[in-house]
């Protein structure tokens, strides 16, 4: 499939809550694809259709080689509290410490279209609200109390498995 552009923060397409997708067929599975290939590609464990310009309720996860294809997702119970650190790969080189839930239920249909629960708890619930909330057209400098708290880093000279033994994680 294709490597599809991901675009930054200053595209519209991010501030707008997406579309609810009605028909959940194969037709979606070119989009899915280069999502995936895209998120590979970025380096990112987290991508939404917003990002790549499709106003769509689509998104994926991907953390230790476990691929989750979400449509429609809704949080429908959270728990916990904490703090983690988190970029985005539509505002590369920053991160920031941002609230978020520890645990989140997250109800949804998968790519068949069949309704699904998962819950995602630590790195897993932060990717979970995180690429909801782009579906909503929030992002994650939305949620600080000031911009003081975004900081800029450096990838370029560090690869994906250091940031990985750092626990920092670009979510999409």
């Amino acid at each position: 499939m294709a490597v599809r552009p991901i675009v930054t923060i200053e595209n519209p397409t991010l501030r707008q809550k997406s579309k609810r997708i009605k028909h959940i067929d194969k037709s979606l599975d070119p989009l899915i694809q280069d999502m995936i290939d895209t998120m590979h590609d970025a380096p990112g464990i987290g991508l939404a259709a917003p990002q790549i310009g499709i106003p769509l309720r689509l998104m994926i996860i991907e953390i230790e080689g476990e691929l989750t294809t979400l449509v429609n997702p809704e949080i429908i119970k959270t728990q916990g509290e904490w703090e983690p650190e988190e970029g985005c790969l539509s505002i590369p080189g920053y991160v920031a410490n941002v609230k978020r839930a520890w645990a989140v239920t997250v109800k949804a249909k998968n790519r068949q279209g069949r309704d699904v629960r998962i819950k995602g708890e630590g790195l897993f619930g932060q990717a979970l609200q995180h690429e909801i909330d782009h579906l909503d057209g929030i992002l994650y400098v939305d949620r600080l109390e000031n911009m003081d708290q975004v900081r800029k880093v450096d990838y370029s000279k560090r690869g994906l498995r250091e940031r990985e033994q750092e626990e920092l994680e670009y979510v999409g």
